[in-house]
């Protein structure tokens, strides 16, 4: 077992009973207050990254923001989405403190609600 960290995600759709495959996510590393993009993916078939987003000695301590752009999948998956959408860019917000640890922040995702939690 390595013990180099990484960060992974997977989204599913809750409304639908499978994963969202196609999905856009965005990695942003937070310092000061500004927004250093890292990493953009699409989820694939499984609505997992294909990669960990970021690892090894790219991997560091402090605050990374994911987005996921829920509302461009919904519209593509026929959910019924208002205009403007409810949910259209999620934003996730979460610190990262043991460099030796993984860290997979999954998304559950429907047109009107999320829920995240810390995987394993």
């Amino acid at each position: 077992m390595s013990k180099t960290g990484r960060l992974t995600t997977h989204v599913l759709d809750t409304a639908l009973g499978k994963p969202a495959a196609g999905l856009k996510i965005d990695l942003y590393w937070i310092e000061n207050g500004e927004h250093q993009h890292i990493v953009s993916t699409v989820t694939n078939a499984d609505g997992r990254v294909d990669a960990p987003l970021v690892e090894g000695v790219g991997f560091m301590a402090g605050t990374y923001e994911l987005v996921f752009h829920a509302g461009d999948y919904l519209r593509e998956s026929g959910a019924a989405v208002s205009e403007p959408a409810f949910l259209d860019r999620i934003p996730l917000r979460f610190g990262v403190a043991d460099l030796a640890s993984h860290y997979h922040v999954p998304l559950l995702l429907s047109a009107f609600s999320y829920s995240t939690y810390r995987g394993s």
